[in-house]
């Protein structure tokens, strides 16, 4: 750092000069990675001023985590982003020991307000803690509050970690106040959401607890997300440390939670009525969401895994990229997800075949690629066919395949072949089959980044794909007879 810089100017000088030399064509199509070095959560995912801003867990010196930043872009479609200058950097008492993540809420005065998790690190006597701090700016500079942490240990009740106490979701109530949710662990509850409120979003009182593990969904809650969609509430979280349900639903590690119910505004009271996994893949956590502009509630999480990053080969002056953002719905019960529609905006070279049918192994003409948008559609009435398998990102040794044995209603994602040489999990299982007749698959490709939404998007399974990108082939294989509908666009 040169002399008279501060943490915050030396950061934004390193990832411009930086930034400089990666190549153009370095980064994927539209999953949005860091402007250099490591990113992890998405933070402060906001609609401001005509403009998406998305923040992010940063470190720009390297590709591997170190004291936590807020790295920042733009975007008007959710897939071109602009990147903007570093918006925090650990530089107070307050977060000395980094700017973990949190959220943004525009202002009544044209302000944008950033809630974030300061750090301050272990000391005499006592571990690391953990507190929620405010900075308010323009949307590029911001200001730290002096009187940061607003919300600190002494606002807790009995029994709740000063620790594990973070990633606070900033919210504004139909009754004018600020409200927010954030992520701690209890004692005997464990993983755990506390609900806050503040007249100012200065000075803040503790409301209640929404909801806990129990013991039975992990030992902490991390970047909770909280509101009405379709006539339900929903709270999302991120558990660590979860482990495996004996009917497959819930996979060992670190997950992403949807929880659905009511929640009654006079008492702060949330009514967990159904738990379901958000995304059940291999790299999927922290989602965040926004409101847009014209009513759809839109979600974007790191398509990354804590379980295995560590291994991951470093190839670019970056490391790490968000998912492709989904709009989400509760249909029948289940919190649904599809593609954001602006990804239409990049379709290219459509190939639409209907009543294709399949019988042993098939390859379909223009049918392949690394980067495209295709959803198949089965028509399981129409044929003896039991089970199916459609490899991707396929040459003479790689590929990734989905296995549907359509019989039993069971789908497998397998990533084994797709050439990674690292011992870590590589498959997935869940319970899916067709319904009235008809199964979808809509797989996205962006090179590396594999996103599979099964039965409109019911189920999704997010992964990264350690496959050459000369890897383009797409084949199909039966067990008998299947006629099948197949879409496809390039997207570019």
């Amino acid at each position: 750092m040169m002399k008279n810089q501060t943490p915050l100017s030396a950061a934004r000088d390193f990832e411009r000069q930086t930034f400089a030399q990666i190549p153009d064509g370095d980064r994927p199509l539209f999953h949005l990675t860091p402007m250099v070095g490591w990113m992890n959560d998405p933070n402060g995912f906001c609609y401001y001023k005509g403009e998406y801003h998305l923040f992010y867990q940063y470190h720009p010196y390297s590709t591997i985590w170190g004291p936590m930043h807020w790295g920042h872009a733009k975007s008007r479609d959710l897939l071109h982003w602009t990147y903007l200058p570093a918006a925090l950097a650990p530089d107070t008492d307050a977060d000395a020991g980094g700017c973990f993540s949190g959220s943004a809420l525009p202002l009544d005065d044209g302000s944008l307000m950033l809630m974030y998790t300061g750090v301050q690190p272990a000391g005499t006597g006592h571990k690391e803690l953990q507190a929620q701090c405010v900075a308010i700016g323009d949307g590029v500079d911001f200001t730290k509050l002096a009187e940061n942490p607003v919300i600190g240990a002494a606002l807790l009740p009995k029994g709740y970690s000063t620790h594990d106490f973070r990633d606070p979701k900033i919210l504004r109530g139909k009754d004018g106040r600020f409200y927010c949710v954030v992520g701690n662990r209890h004692e005997t509850r464990q993983g755990a959401i506390l609900l806050l409120e503040s007249e100012d979003g200065r000075g803040w009182r503790f409301v209640s607890e929404l909801d806990a593990s129990r013991g039975e969904l992990g030992r902490m809650w991390e970047c909770p997300d909280f509101f009405e969609l379709d006539g339900q509430q929903v709270l999302l979280t991120s558990p660590q440390e979860m482990q495996a349900t004996p009917d497959g639903v819930f996979h060992a590690g670190y997950g992403t939670i949807a929880l659905l119910g009511d929640y009654d505004e006079e008492s702060h009271r949330f009514t967990r009525r159904s738990v379901q996994p958000v995304d059940v893949g291999l790299d999927f956590y922290a989602p965040q969401t926004v409101l847009a502009p014209d009513g759809r509630r839109i979600m974007i999480g790191w398509m990354e895994n804590w379980e295995t990053l560590n291994g991951a080969p470093r190839r670019h002056r970056w490391y790490g990229r968000m998912s492709l953002p989904r709009e989400l719905s509760i249909r029948e019960g289940r919190l649904c997800q599809q593609p954001v529609r602006e990804i239409e905006t990049l379709w290219q070279d459509d190939v639409r075949l209907t009543g294709v049918r399949l019988a042993g192994k098939t390859e379909l003409d223009g049918i392949c690629g690394r980067k495209l948008d295709l959803t198949v559609t089965l028509h399981t009435g129409e044929g003896t066919c039991r089970r199916l398998e459609m490899r991707f990102a396929k040459n003479e040794r790689c590929f990734t395949v989905i296995r549907c044995a359509l019989s039993r209603g069971e789908l497998v994602f397998d990533r084994t072949n797709c050439g990674s040489t690292r011992d870590i999990p590589h498959v997935r299982s869940i319970k899916a089959g067709p319904k009235d007749g008809v199964m979808t698959l809509r797989l996205i490709l962006d090179g590396e980044s594999a996103e599979l939404f099964v039965n409109d998007g019911e189920h999704v399974i997010s992964s990264l794909i350690d496959t050459p990108m000369d890897a383009q082939g797409i084949s199909f294989c039966t067990d008998g007879e299947l006629t099948m509908d197949v879409e496809k666009h390039i997207l570019g």
